[in-house]
């Protein structure tokens, strides 16, 4: 199968609603490795409709301690070992996804335990690895290289965009972040960029939809995220060859459509873009 990266659910954050879009993951596959990265709510069910085996998932990378990136890690990693999972999965990511992982595993002891015992499967808590991210240190899996950066996402210090290189091919995923300068040289000449957008005119009627949230909510968004128009200009700046939006900001409001993303991006990025759908699956 050739290269490709499947957007498996676009959207920003964690509310889900009739009709709409799921929470951020993707999965890349590229130099002879499949990854997930990132795995928001419905990961499993994206993967599945990818037509991939969750018994052989081996490599997963979260960006950030937001919930609509992580909140199906231990659900996936569960669900992959009762599907036959028996080999070695690497989780990469901040410092305290250990503590997530012990958590999730402490809570679901009893089915664990109860399956080792009448199954005879193999425990999955001796089959999952969990490993922090350092920035600028590279990580070597057969032909694949990752590497990543911190991104500008406060609150938060520890949250990653990540380089996947291989002899021939690039492909960076931002993470979230507002506009970075220094993005546009760790994305340089890739193929791909996958970055995360917000469609300014839309901000208003969001807050009103989500409802119980202030003005704080608001002041994150634009402290703490790129505007579409943004991410075109921060993939010019890299001299990359595609750019994707995801994780956007709104993903599923009815009054925007996908001429809008493109009324934002176009006139500042000459590449191919890509407006991220669920299940949008992009060859390099």
């Amino acid at each position: 199968m050739s290269d490709f990266v499947a957007l498996l659910g676009t959207k920003g954050g964690p509310m889900i609603r009739p009709g709409s879009t799921m929470p951020t993951s993707s999965l890349l596959d590229l130099g002879g490795q499949r990854v997930v990265v990132d795995c928001g709510l419905g990961v499993a069910r994206g993967l599945t409709g990818q037509g991939m085996s969750l018994k052989d998932l081996s490599l997963i990378f979260i960006t950030h301690l937001h919930s609509d990136h992580y909140l199906e890690l231990g659900p996936l990693l569960h669900t992959a070992w009762c599907a036959g999972l028996r080999t070695s999965v690497q989780v990469w990511g901040p410092p305290g996804l250990d503590l997530y992982w012990q958590g999730f595993v402490a809570s679901m002891a009893f089915d664990i335990e109860t399956r080792i015992e009448d199954e005879g499967r193999p425990d999955v808590r001796a089959l999952v690895s969990i490993h922090e991210t350092t920035p600028d240190a590279p990580m070597v899996f057969g032909a694949l290289t990752v590497t990543a950066i911190r991104t500008l996402h406060p609150p938060l210090t520890d949250c990653f965009a990540y380089r996947f290189q291989t002899a021939d091919k690039a492909v960076v995923f931002s993470g979230d972040t507002a506009r970075l300068q220094a993005l546009e040289t760790f994305a340089w000449g890739a193929d791909l960029l996958i970055h995360e957008a917000m469609l300014a005119p839309a901000l208003p009627a969001l807050m009103a939809r989500i409802g119980n949230g202030d003005d704080r909510l608001m002041r994150h968004w634009l402290r703490a995220h790129t505007t579409a128009e943004d991410a075109a200009k921060t993939a010019a700046a890299a001299g990359v060859k595609a750019l994707a939006l995801h994780h956007l900001i709104p993903s599923d409001a009815p009054e925007f459509t996908e001429a809008d993303w493109l009324n934002d991006t176009t006139p500042h990025f000459s590449g191919k873009i890509h407006i991220g759908t669920d299940g949008l699956r992009i060859p390099l």
